[in-house]
């Protein structure tokens, strides 16, 4: 019988589809990555029975595991430097760039990197069916963990760097300038065309230069397609991360 005491999941929700990893702490090794993506952009509900779904016909997922991490990936996020911090100005800090409800619950995650504080709304009703069905778990947002894994790649310097996670037709982006965080930012995008325009556009805002600014890709891409084709006719230094599309899900442990 299988020992499934030092195993853990993690899960990536989004509205455009679903991800998951299981990784043996014991042995340090990732035993499942598995993706659904979904043909349109759903919401909340439809994505919630899309999980049930999921989970109920692969038999990965019925083993007792170690703990559980929910990963929440959405546009209704922004940062915050914790010296400012004040959890009772949570709705504050998002309805300047996000839609949000007066019924939303809002969460916080405290980065490892800089104290800097992720404030953002998780999906409630994907929360309660992974409590009810599993017991005890975690969550953060998205990006919490994108930061998190970029500064753990330990090449962040005084050069410029602009990182981009492409998860379907939404991108989060990150720069970094002086061996310093400057802005995170998420977009939704219908082509490769509407993917630079981001780019260059995030480019132009905190002054890097397409001449020398590091650009990684993350996520949904490789060397062979499109996105990446475009992005090397503007950018003089574009980079794939290795095992770029479970990059993330494989750092969320």
């Amino acid at each position: 019988m299988t020992d499934t005491s030092k195993k853990t999941l993690s899960i990536q929700v989004s509205l455009n589809g679903l991800s998951f990893c299981i990784y043996d702490t014991s042995s340090n090794t990732i035993d499942v990555v598995d993706h659904l993506s979904f043909s349109k952009k759903l919401n909340p509900f439809e994505t919630l029975e899309q999980l049930k779904s999921k989970l109920a016909v692969n038999t990965h997922f019925s083993q007792d595991f170690e703990s559980l991490q929910i990963i929440h990936y959405n546009e209704l996020a922004t940062l915050v430097p914790s010296q400012l911090y004040d959890e009772a100005n949570n709705a504050e800090y998002l309805k300047y760039n996000s839609k949000i409800l007066k019924t939303d619950f809002i969460a916080s995650d405290k980065l490892e990197y800089e104290n800097i504080i992720s404030v953002y709304v998780p999906y409630v009703n994907i929360n309660n069916y992974i409590f009810e069905t599993f017991g005890t778990f975690t969550y953060k947002h998205a990006s919490t963990l994108f930061l998190d894994a970029i500064v753990a790649l330990n090449i962040i310097n005084q050069e410029d760097h602009l990182f981009v996670n492409l998860v379907g037709e939404t991108m989060q982006l990150a720069v970094f300038k002086n061996n310093a965080f400057q802005l995170y930012n998420f977009f939704e995008f219908n082509s490769p065309e509407d993917f630079i325009y981001y780019v260059l556009f995030t480019c132009e805002q905190k002054q890097l230069n397409p001449e020398s600014v590091k650009l990684y890709l993350i996520g949904d891409i490789n060397t062979d397609d499109n996105y990446f084709t475009i992005a090397y006719r503007y950018i003089r230094h574009v980079e794939v991360i290795e095992d770029s599309k479970d990059f993330l899900i494989k750092n969320s442990f």
